[in-house]
């Protein structure tokens, strides 16, 4: 798609934030305040959290949760949506940072981003809407069940193990585990892990995550349990922001990875801003601006050391929960986790990492709603099938390659089914103004087919078939006026049917053409072939009439009504024979 510069321009200004922004957050800033500050507190140890899964340290986590929360909270489309590390992006990172290390995911951010900017440029947010429910249900399934296994050798308290596959890893670490087992960090992870999740029972608006990592701390801190590990040092501060990590020859050989973290963090956090606006009454976000705040926040972090981030669904979901009417909600969540780091750093350094482990378990497994895959499962086998293939795809493949996987096997069987919708029927000739005995004449010379719903390349080819068994008539009648659309392969089958239907000495005539079918026929010659013989009419009626007068001229049939109950003569016999 080619865009002017004035164009990019009027489109640039109506991405950025505007007075009604602004107004919004004059609203009602205590509640917006007290939001933030809520997220803040459930953000912290998920940061942490993603950025030790990533591979580059509970800093960039925390980074990241800075730098990108605040610029995707202003600049973003969604009122209510809070942005940092999340788990889907982390499965896509793990693979990334062993192939080309911490600089080549800085740099894969900062490209994803300069894309996801692009993306919002050309006005592609509004394909968000394609994507089908149960590529979103087995997507979210598959992306828990990797976040649940990249915790377990933290869970174990044994060294990360080598390899990119998250299943190869789990294994690895069990058996690391059997060999010298660390039942202390086990205990960690799963108190913690079962705190949140009776917890969330019990009293859903208290943040028992950090509540949970607090008291796990202090009692590593108070007994002197070396086998829990903490996280270790951390800086007093954000880094300056920096352009070293960037090594431009690199740039070819990761394409790729960025293109499919700028393709998660396009459908992630699209996907989390439609969340937040089911969840409230009166919120609609803006796609392409979600895109553009998204863009700026994974160009951003990556100076400063971040990994790339996406919209947060568990923490958007916290967000609307505890009353966020406007984007200070999220921006206070921002602040709040930069104060933290200059001044608490020294403290977090403390939190072991099977305590961190054990709140990622506990937000796995809160991803998995199970009514809602329940009733995916029951809706129709097509629906099972695709949520079942893309959760195992995102498990044993990548995430990407699992949304696109889904979404053809989804298109697959939605043409499967829409092409089983188009039928072919023989229907009874319109009686008209003819006499009974003329219409049974006509009739034993004519047939008319109705076509109804589309006639494209998945169904078309099956029209040809049926229309090529037609024997014992003179004229066949094609009613078009009930065909829904026709693409360039319905066309060339058409008149493929028409051609081998003429060489037999069957005549077709077509009624109801409509007129944005007209240019894919003619285009093919299709048209052209029936305003040859002068065979294409309005009507169903006007084509009765012209097969008639066709079966006139052939001497099939008497020209004048009078002579219908006569027989043939001898010398109109020697003209039809």
């Amino acid at each position: 798609m080619r865009l002017s510069f004035g164009r990019v321009g009027a489109r640039l200004t109506a991405l950025l934030p505007g007075r009604t922004d602004l107004a919004e957050m004059r609203r009602d800033p205590r509640r917006d305040l007290l939001a933030g500050l809520t997220v803040a507190i459930v953000a912290l140890p998920l940061a942490l959290g993603f950025g030790v899964s990533s591979g580059l340290g509970a800093e960039a986590g925390l980074a990241t949760a800075v730098i990108a929360g605040a610029l995707a909270a202003v600049f973003g489309g969604s009122n209510l949506q809070v942005s940092g590390p999340t788990g889907a992006m982390t499965v896509v990172l793990v693979p990334i940072v062993a192939e080309h290390g911490p600089s080549g995911v800085l740099t894969v951010g900062l490209m994803a981003g300069v894309m996801l900017v692009v993306l919002a440029l050309l006005r592609a947010g509004k394909y968000m809407q394609y994507v089908p429910a149960p590529v979103v249900e087995g997507f979210t399934l598959g992306i828990a069940c990797v976040i649940g296994l990249q915790q377990i050798p933290n869970a174990l308290g044994v060294p990360k193990p080598e390899g990119d596959r998250v299943l190869v890893v789990t294994w690895r670490a069990l058996e690391a585990f059997t060999r010298s087992p660390n039942w202390t960090a086990v205990a960690f992870a799963l108190a913690v892990a079962a705190v949140m999740l009776v917890g969330a029972r019990w009293r859903p608006k208290v943040p028992f995550s950090i509540l949970a990592v607090i008291a796990a701390t202090v009692v590593a801190q108070v007994a002197g349990l070396d086998a829990a590990k903490p996280i270790g040092d951390l800086p007093s501060g954000l880094p300056a922001p920096s352009l070293a990590f960037l090594d431009v020859g690199a740039v070819g050989s990761l394409l790729a990875p960025a293109a499919a973290v700028a393709a998660l963090a396009a459908l992630e956090s699209l996907l989390s801003a439609s969340v937040a606006d089911g969840m409230t009454v009166g919120q609609k976000h803006d796609a392409d601006r979600e895109l553009f705040g998204q863009g700026l926040a994974n160009i951003a972090a990556p100076l400063f050391g971040g990994v790339p981030a996406t919209g947060a669904i568990a923490r958007t979901a916290v967000n609307v929960r505890t009353g966020a009417g406007s984007r200070l909600a999220a921006l206070t969540h921002a602040a709040i986790l930069a104060v933290i780091v200059f001044a608490a750093a020294p403290l977090v350094s403390r939190i072991p990492l099977a305590a961190l482990a054990g709140v990622l378990l506990a937000t796995a497994v809160r991803m998995v709603e199970v009514g809602s895959l329940r009733a995916m499962a029951r809706a129709t086998r097509s629906d099972a099938l695709i949520l079942v293939l893309t959760a195992v795809a995102t498990l044993a493949l990548d995430l990407v390659y699992a949304v696109i996987l889904g979404l053809m096997v989804a298109g697959t069987l939605a043409l499967r089914a829409v092409a089983k919708q188009a039928r072919l029927d023989q229907v009874p000739l319109d009686r008209g103004d003819h006499s009974a005995e003329e219409h049974a004449l006509l009739a034993e010379h004519i047939v008319a087919y109705r076509i109804d719903g589309p006639l494209f390349f998945a169904a078309a080819h099956r029209f040809l078939l049926e229309l090529a068994e037609v024997a014992d008539v003179r004229v066949v009648i094609l009613r078009m006026s009930r065909v829904t659309t026709i693409d360039a392969t319905g066309a060339l089958v058409l008149k493929d049917a028409v051609e081998k239907l003429n060489r037999r000495g069957i005549a077709v005539l077509t009624s109801g053409i409509r007129p944005s079918q007209r240019q894919v026929l003619d285009s093919v010659g299709a048209l052209e072939l029936l305003r040859r013989e002068g065979r294409e009419y309005a009507t169903t009626p006007e084509a009765i009439q012209g097969a008639r007068s066709y079966l006139e001229s052939a001497g099939v049939i008497p020209t004048h009504p009078a002579q219908m109950s006569r027989p043939i003569s001898e010398e109109t016999e020697e003209t039809v024979g």
